[in-house]
Order: structure tokens, then C-alpha cells, then sequence
């Protein structure tokens, strides 16, 4: 039976010693692969895309010999939308693919499917909310907003699709760029200490890491021919994708921080589209939150149609156990808890987790060489859908430094500025989650089901008669207590003739009048999260400071153009002699090439900053595009263009921005800056630094002092 190697070595356990940064990238050893990354998750995967389209090459060693099937994390935000929109239309594949947004705008709270309906929250963004309450009788209580995705803030909305069917995607884009996914069995005379680039090694587990050389070596085990092989193969950069018990982080022996163990579940993958058809028809949603006296769980849609879905109940060990949840057992629970029989109820797998609130110490070591990125380096609540999310917008702000340093634009020095700008917005989204999970416990706390009195009882019986007791009578004492907690939901006390009842109805109506409960959408932390410091140019006079602490709350999107922000979205059409489309502002940035851009207005003290740039980016030896926006204001002359002023210089862009009505501000308002000023991008989206008021007095020092900052050379004497 194949079994797991690494727990043999102890944690921490990596040979090294200092790196010479200067002997990477340019020593012309075609056996050392410049960037492995361990881990064929989303974040491994689409750090693999970004990396191949930005001409690094790049290969993924993945422990598991197959693709899990299980849906897993499945709300996209915002900011991943756009990060996939760079990737050959996978946004749109996605939009195309998934659910329509009716079916699962939803929360809906219930006593059982078929059930009395306690609350349903819609979570679109609102345009005005309207909250409509009936009757006790009924318990319903509805919180309902009006859908906007008119695509105000962002080019794209957020999406609903399965881990597993957006890794089918990113696999099939990578197979497009030549990616080879190769089994362990397939695998005949490997040479040792090479590995070609596009390949995803699966079944390979990481044992051991050696940075004591003038590369990585990684030691690799596999099964083969039954029996275990290992192979060494050597990297300049080794990142670490490989999920929230990372194999790369227990052996660069870096810790993680935060609470640990805050609930434990159990989950079960079904199908059953007799449920799905019955969902569809009476009360479509996401998730479904069932408070009834048999059971207490979460239901997740992850596709009404196809009748796919998860159910998640809290587990309570030693006195329950996996075992214990077998097919049988859940296809009972499930019928109670839906009101009758489901003749295609399917069981596909059964899985226990565990809930961390956590960040990594660090998220690199051995002189950068070893990085971590997503789970690996946090692990948070599901509480948002931060996960992810998260994770992806990692490996969107490490591609471009790690292909700028292999392309020998910037020092390696410049990755410091990966740990530096990434690991605050880790420990913001994981105390956001955290409060969001507070929120989510809010409704069951109401309903005289409060999660934390469970956890004392559990606790209470652990430490207590557990050490007495057998563990069978400790189990019907635990089920006991349990079943008459749940009692709290049932018809006797939840009803208009109970004053009890009243009293916790209107308590959860207060709830969700005031929006307390769990959230699923986070505008201003999803779209505004912003880098305070790393490779920008902080501005003296920032409007925006330093963020605000988490409340669980919802909070909408305010576009702003301050260093470390991502860039405002505005659509604008493109001026040229073959193109008039209109297209988004982060459009203009290039997803194939590590390219800056740089937004001026036409007037000519911003021409003069332009080539400026221009010539500064020649010297530093990277790309800038200008892109010339033009205004309602100063649209005369759009026709002719600025060929006249940018010549001899050929990489600049013409457009006008499109407003979505006369009385819409302009793009400069949107920005809270003069349309004299300039705001330069960096290829990630985020911004590296802008000039407000276009008053500079030496347009050539100041875009050397830019770039020496963004790409990492501050000691520079230019």
C-alpha cells in the first residue's frame, strides 16, 4: 500500500547555506529549471500559466497521482475574475460554464428543505435595498436587493464554479501552451537532476530540500514498477503551493501563526438531481443552512441543474469518529433533512477537515529561493471564499517579480518585496474571515443554538468524564446533549404562540436587517486592498492610510489611484487606424511580457514626462507603454493622435474614456487626481507610483528614482 515518506524526516529539516544571487538565471546550465513550483492546485496552476506567458520556464511536481474531483473552494471574487481575464478568456469560460446567477444570488436559512424558511439573504450588490417580512407563521423572513452587474468597478463579475471544474479549465489552457501532465508510471529513464520545463509530475511527493549548492535540489519520491523511486531535481526558485499542510513549508521550517482548530466538519460529496430539480422549482440558492432536530449543517450548491452538492456537518472526535459517517448513515440524514426520499442520491466521497485561522512566519527563506503561496502560506475560514482567492492573487503578484528577475531586469532582492506587500493582506483576509465566521455563528446563536456552547460541552466531556468513561457511553452522552440543543429549533418553540419563539425570531430578524450575518461578497477589501510598501513609490500625500480593521461587515468599493492600489476600471475606446473597440483600462496592461504603463493626459508637460519614461525605462532595460487618455474636455485632436509628440517612440496607446452618462465623472475624477497628472502600473495591475498634480520638476531624475525603487535597485546612484 502506498504510503506517505515525508513524515519520516523531521520538521524543519532543509540543508543550507547562503545563496549567491548573482550565479542565477545566467549560468547557462540547461539542468537547473529555473522555477519549480510544488503544488498542482489553482495557485500552482495559474502561477505556472502566468509564469509561461511571461517566458519563464517553469515545471509542477504535484503528490497526488490524480485530479481531486471534489468541488472544494468554488466562490471566485472580483479580483480573480480579472486575473483570469488575462488568461486566454478564461473568465468568460467561466461565466459561459457556470450556474446563472439566479440560482445562487442566495442564502437561504431553513429548518429543512421542504421546510419552514427562516431567512434568505441575496448577496448581489444592492442599488438601493428593499427588506420585505412576513408573518410568523411562515418564519420568512427575506432580505432582497437588486442585482447590478452593469460592471461599474470591475470588467467582470464574480463568479460560482467548482475547484475542480476550474482546474479542468487551467489544465486545458496549460495543455494549450504545450504543458504535458505526466503519471509516475509513465515516467522511463529519468535522468537524474533534469527536469524539462511544461511538465506537471504527478505522484510526486517532495522529501527533501537541499539549498546548500549553487541551485535547489529537490528530492522527489514516486511509485513505480511497486516500489518507491526517488529523483533529485535542481531549481533556481522553489515555490511552494502544496495546500494548507504544506510539505515545502514544514521542511524550510517556517511556522505558521494565528488560532488553530476553530471547528471540525465533516463533509459529503453527492449527486442527486431529484433535489436539484426540487431546489430549482421552490427556493434556488448557494448555500442552504439547515437548523433542524435531527442535524445542524450547510448544504452547498455547487450546481442545482446537474444536482451537485456538498453537506457539511460539525464533528465532535474521539467520540465520533470518520467511520461513523458511512453512505448509509448520510443518505438517511440527508432525507430527513430534506422530507422524503431521493431515489438518485448518489455518495461520491466523505471527507473530515479541520478550520485554521492562520499566516506563515514568513513567506520566504534560503535567500528567497523558497517561497510560499497560497494555502501554504495561509489558511483561513471559508468564510468569503478568502482561500482561494487569496492564493491566486499571490501568485499574480510573484509572476511578474520572478520573471523580471529571470529576465535580468531586477535584482533577486527584489522578491523581499513579495513577503513585504502579500503577507498584510494574509493577515487581514484571515481576521476578516474570521469575523465573518463570528457573523455566520450569529443566526444559530439567536435560535438558542450557540456554536460555542457546543465546543464548551465537547470540551467539558473531553477533559472531564472522558478520562472515566468509556468512550461509547462518552458518544451517547455527547448525542444526548446535542439532540437537545436542536430541540430549540423545533415547532414547539419556534412558533407565535411561544413568546420564546417570538423573542428569537425577531432577534434573527434584526440580524439580517442589519446585514450581521455571514457575507459573501467584500467589494472594498476584494477590489481595494492596497500595498502600503514594497516595489512602489509611496506618495506624501495619500489619501488612502492605512486600512480599516475588519468587522465582518460589507463595505462597497471606492476606486482610488494611490500607490499600491489596483489600478480604477473605466471602459475606453481605443483610438488607432485599425481599432475603435472599447476596452477596460486594465486592459492596457500586457499579460504576456513584464510591461509598465504609463497613463498621461494629452498636454504637454505630460508628453515630456512620457519620453522621460520612455528613455528611463531603456537605461533599466524594461518596457513602458504610454497610454494617452483622452477627456470629453480635450477629445480635440483625439483623430490625429500623439505620433507628432511621442516620436521617435513607438509604444504608446490613444484612447477615450466612455462614460456611462454625460453627468459621469471622468476618469481623472474617478482617480481623485488633476487630468494633468500620471499614474504609472506595474504588470500586476497594482500601481507603482502617480503624480497628482503633474508638477515635476525634472521629469528624467524622477522616472530613474521610479524605477531604481519599483525594480529594486534603491541604492542606485543614477
Amino acid at each position: 500500500m502506498e504510503t506517505s515518506r515525508t513524515a519520516a524526516l523531521s520538521p524543519g529539516y532543509i540543508q543550507r547555506r547562503a545563496l549567491s544571487s548573482s550565479k542565477f538565471f545566467n549560468n547557462g546550465d540547461r539542468t537547473v529549471l529555473p522555477v519549480l513550483i510544488v503544488g498542482a492546485g489553482p495557485v500552482g496552476l495559474v502561477l505556472s500559466l502566468l509564469l509561461t506567458k511571461l517566458g519563464v520556464k517553469c515545471a509542477v511536481l504535484e503528490k497526488s497521482k490524480n485530479f481531486s474531483n471534489h468541488p472544494q473552494a468554488h466562490f471566485i471574487n472580483n479580483r480573480s475574475m480579472e486575473v483570469f481575464r488575462k488568461l486566454d478568456g478564461l473568465a468568460e469560460e467561466i461565466q459561459r460554464y457556470q450556474p446563472p446567477v439566479e440560482l445562487w444570488r442566495k442564502f437561504v436559512y431553513c429548518t429543512s428543505l421542504n421546510g419552514s424558511i427562516l431567512g434568505s439573504v441575496d448577496h448581489m450588490k444592492p442599488q438601493g435595498a428593499k427588506l420585505i417580512f412576513f408573518t410568523f407563521p411562515t418564519f420568512y423572513i427575506l432580505v432582497c436587493t437588486i442585482l447590478d452587474f452593469e460592471h461599474i468597478v470591475s470588467p467582470v463579475s464574480v463568479g460560482h464554479f467548482s475547484q475542480y471544474k476550474l482546474m479542468r479549465l487551467l489544465l486545458k489552457q496549460l495543455e494549450n501552451l504545450d504543458f504535458q501532465v505526466r503519471a509516475s508510471e509513465e515516467l522511463v529513464g529519468l535522468n537524474q537532476g533534469i527536469l524539462r520545463e511544461r511538465q506537471i509530475l504527478m505522484g510526486h511527493e517532495c522529501l527533501f530540500i537541499d539549498a546548500s549548492n549553487d541551485c535547489v535540489t529537490v528530492t522527489a519520491s514516486f511509485f513505480k514498477d511497486g516500489e518507491y523511486m526517488e529523483r533529485n531535481i535542481r531549481c533556481d526558485i522553489l515555490v511552494g503551493t502544496d495546500g494548507a499542510g504544506s510539505t515545502v513549508r514544514k521542511l524550510a521550517g517556517i511556522d505558521m501563526k494565528g488560532e488553530r482548530e476553530l471547528q471540525k466538519l465533516v463533509s459529503v460529496h453527492f449527486l442527486s438531481k431529484d433535489l436539484g430539480q426540487y431546489l430549482l422549482n421552490e427556493r434556488p440558492g448557494m448555500l442552504f443552512f439547515i437548523f433542524n432536530t435531527e442535524a445542524i449543517g450547510v448544504l452547498v450548491a455547487h450546481d442545482l441543474k446537474e444536482g451537485e452538492f456538498v453537506f457539511q456537518i460539525p464533528f465532535y472526535p474521539p467520540q465520533q469518529n470518520v467511520q461513523d459517517f458511512s453512505p448509509e448513515m448520510w443518505k438517511e440524514l440527508i432525507f430527513k433533512l430534506v422530507g422524503r426520499e431521493l431515489e438518485d442520491l448518489f455518495v461520491i466521497d466523505i471527507k473530515p477537515w479541520v478550520m485554521h485561522a492562520e499566516v506563515a512566519e514568513k513567506f520566504l527563506c534560503c535567500d528567497n529561493h523558497i517561497i510560499l503561496a497560497g494555502d501554504a502560506a495561509h489558511r483561513f475560514p471559508p468564510a468569503g471564499g478568502f482561500g482561494m482567492n487569496t492564493g491566486i492573487q499571490d501568485s499574480h503578484n510573484l509572476a511578474w517579480k520572478i520573471a523580471s528577475i529571470v529576465k535580468g531586469i531586477a535584482p533577486f532582492s527584489m522578491l523581499n518585496t513579495y513577503e513585504t506587500e502579500r503577507r498584510p493582506v494574509a493577515i487581514f483576509n484571515t481576521e476578516l474571515s474570521i469575523q465573518n465566521f463570528k457573523a455566520a455563528m450569529e443566526v444559530p446563536a439567536a435560535l438558542g443554538l450557540d456554536p460555542s456552547i457546543a465546543n464548551s460541552v465537547h470540551r467539558a466531556i473531553n477533559d472531564g468524564v472522558g478520562a472515566v468513561l468509556p468512550s461509547g457511553l462518552q458518544r451517547t452522552i455527547l448525542d444526548g446533549i446535542f439532540a437537545i440543543g436542536r430541540a430549540q429549533v423545533s415547532e414547539f418553540f419556534l412558533n407565535e404562540k411561544n413568546p420564546l419563539g417570538v423573542l428569537r425570531l425577531a432577534k434573527l430578524r434584526q440580524i439580517f436587517d442589519e446585514g450581521k450575518s455571514l457575507q459573501l461578497q467584500f467589494p472594498a477589501e476584494d477590489l481595494g486592498f492596497r500595498y502600503l510598501e514594497g516595489a512602489l513609490v509611496p506618495a506624501c500625500n495619500s489619501v488612502a492610510g492605512t486600512p480599516e480593521a475588519p468587522t465582518g461587515r460589507r463595505r462597497d468599493y471606492t476606486p482610488i489611484a494611490d500607490p499600491g492600489c489596483r489600478l480604477p476600471h473605466m471602459n475606453v475606446r481605443v483610438f488607432s487606424n485599425s481599432s475603435s473597440k472599447i476596452i477596460s483600462t486594465l486592459d492596457l496592461i500586457s499579460g504576456d511580457k513584464v510591461e509598465f504603463l504609463l497613463i498621461i493626459a494629452p498636454i504637454e508637460s505630460s508628453y515630456h514626462l512620457a519620453r522621460a519614461a520612455l528613455e528611463a525605462a531603456k537605461e533599466f532595460k524594461v518596457s513602458v507603454r504610454v497610454c494617452v487618455l483622452w477627456s470629453d474636455e480635450n477629445s480635440k485632436g483625439i483623430e490625429v493622435g500623439s505620433e507628432a509628440s511621442l516620436a521617435p517612440w513607438e509604444n504608446y496607446i490613444d484612447v477615450r474614456e466612455v462614460k456611462k452618462s454625460p453627468t459621469s465623472p471622468s476618469w481623472w475624477d474617478i482617480c481623485k487626481m488633476a487630468a494633468k497628472g500620471a499614474i504609472l502600473v506595474r504588470p500586476d495591475e497594482h500601481i507603482a507610483w502617480c503624480e497628482k498634480s503633474g508638477l515635476v520638476a525634472d521629469p528624467k531624475k524622477e522616472m530613474k528614482r521610479v524605477f531604481s525603487a519599483v525594480l529594486g535597485f534603491k541604492s542606485m546612484t543614477m
